[in-house]
């Protein structure tokens, strides 16, 4: 047991950033979903993610036929030859990716400074949400595997590498159809808990006052985009910082225009619907927001 804790500790040491997405992940998760789907999706979510990375190293599916360096084996926690942070890194990933997709595809509006994201169960469990929340999560990998690739010129450590080198900055294109498949069983399963009536856990006073906190979620997904970039450019890779930023501006260049039409064009029908799948969460300002719309 010393020996174990030894290695977790060792893993928060070399990897504080993880554990920093990962807090900013309870706090968006608990808001948005509720604590016990918080909690219950991390061994949920890094299961899934820890079998694909099993399987890809020992038979190359679904990522392709790439390796781990054992280098840190002896200072971080790794499981059955898959560093426990690598697949722990999928739970955030996946969740900023389909809160960022319920977001886009839900009615927004403005009330007393606030951005209201106003979601219905029917979007959240949605086929549009599953498919647009999995091409999210590879849209993250596009940016953070060249990267990682070159983990030897930045702090993470180079901690593992592909035996046949892809097109892509050395990425294969078997990589995003592989985060692809696994962004679908991620995404499936934050669906699938969203189901369970017994797992509502209402915030509280506090966290309904403040709806702008619904955002944690896309914001953890810029932040792990900005992150990214920010390393790209600080190890000299300014071609593919560029890449970055070009995808970058022109996809949010277009999610930001669609967001400000639907700012323009909200309803207190989109209120309503909102409220009556998630009553726990009426505030006073939803409640003026609705009554400006209404007169």
């Amino acid at each position: 047991m010393p020996e174990f804790l030894n290695l977790l500790w060792g893993t928060v040491i070399l990897r504080p950033y993880v554990f920093a997405f990962l807090g900013i992940y309870l706090l968006a998760a608990g808001f948005h979903m509720g604590w016990k789907r918080t909690f219950l999706y991390i061994p949920a979510g890094y299961f899934i993610a820890w079998a694909s990375e099993f399987a890809s190293i020992h038979w190359g599916f679904p990522y392709g036929d790439y390796y781990y360096l054992l280098d840190t084996l002896d200072r971080e926690l790794w499981v059955l030859g898959v560093p426990f942070m690598d697949s722990l890194s999928y739970v955030f990933l996946s969740y900023c990716s389909y809160s960022l997709a319920v977001a886009l595809l839900s009615p927004n509006g403005m009330a007393r400074g606030h951005f209201l994201v106003l979601e219905t169960r029917a979007i959240r469990r949605s086929w549009q949400t599953l498919v647009l929340g999995s091409f999210l999560f590879v849209f993250l990998d596009v940016l953070t595997d060249p990267v990682a690739l070159q983990g030897y010129r930045w702090f993470l450590g180079q901690i593992y590498g592909y035996h046949h080198p892809g097109v892509y900055f050395g990425i294969p294109m078997s990589n995003f159809a592989g985060w692809l498949l696994v962004g679908f069983a991620l995404t499936a399963t934050l669906q699938s808990l969203d189901r369970f009536s017994g797992l509502e856990s209402p915030p509280g006073e506090t966290l309904r006052s403040l709806p702008s906190l619904r955002l944690l979620g896309p914001v953890l997904y810029f932040s792990v985009l900005c992150f990214n970039l920010a390393v790209t450019f600080h190890i000299g890779e300014d071609l593919l910082g560029a890449v970055g930023c070009l995808l970058v501006f022109y996809t949010f260049l277009m999610a930001g225009f669609f967001t400000l039409y639907k700012v323009q064009n909200l309803h207190a029908c989109h209120i309503r619907d909102h409220l009556k799948d998630f009553p726990q969460l009426e505030s006073e300002t939803l409640r003026k927001r609705l009554q400006d719309l209404e007169h």
